[in-house]
């Protein structure tokens, strides 16, 4: 039935000298092992701020409005949510390189404009500019792959593709944004959060 409104793995580390034993990396091993079986949308509040996490909620309606698909939906916000607390958790046992540590750097100002530009894009009548969003979608995709590439393992690199594989479809893209869009009240939902995330400096 067609809606018609809103509705309301484990980390791999680097190779270490086996002869050695650190309880910081044991210890950090574990909590990613445990994040990763926690990550759901409810669970994920306890790590995850208030504003972001009703940001997840808006884009779990937006995709699954989008998609037609609630498994679907439910697994790009998991993904999201999975990366988004193994990079954190690698941020707070300082796992990242000075290097990493540009890129993050470069990927939240990136991070940033994508955000603005959603925003200004859904409030600004005709606007909308499907080749700059495609791109900010696919720098963005890069940067936090390059991020992450040396810390997780395969199958979150994969869990990257897909999140941005769906949200940068040029297909999606114009059917959220485009004129008399069916899912403008969902979207409407999350420019509000992301303006309040803006506001509060989350992104």
């Amino acid at each position: 039935m067609t809606q018609t409104a809103c509705e309301s793995d484990p980390v791999s580390f680097q190779a270490r000298n086996m002869a050695e034993f650190h309880a910081k990396d044991i210890g950090l091993r574990v909590q990613k092992k445990l994040l990763s079986r926690m990550s759901n949308k409810s669970v994920a509040k306890a790590f995850i701020d208030d504003v972001s996490a009703s940001l997840l909620d808006n884009l779990y309606k937006l995709a699954k409005h989008v998609s037609g698909n609630k498994k679907e939906a439910e697994k790009i916000i998991k993904n999201i949510i999975k990366i988004v607390v193994k990079v954190g958790v690698l941020h707070r046992n300082s796992q990242f390189s000075p290097d990493e540590i540009k890129v993050a750097e470069q990927l939240q100002r990136k991070m940033r404009a994508l955000a603005m530009a959603v925003v200004s894009f859904y409030e600004m009548e005709f606007s909308y500019d499907r080749r700059y969003l495609v791109g900010a979608f696919d720098e963005c995709r890069a940067l936090l792959s390059d991020l992450v590439r040396s810390h997780l393992t395969a199958k979150s690199m994969g869990r990257i593709e897909h999140i941005f594989g769906f949200f940068g479809k040029p297909e999606t893209l114009d059917s959220v944004f485009g004129n008399d869009s069916a899912h403008r009240e969902c979207l409407g939902r999350v420019v509000k959060d992301l303006h309040e995330a803006l506001d509060k400096e989350s992104l």
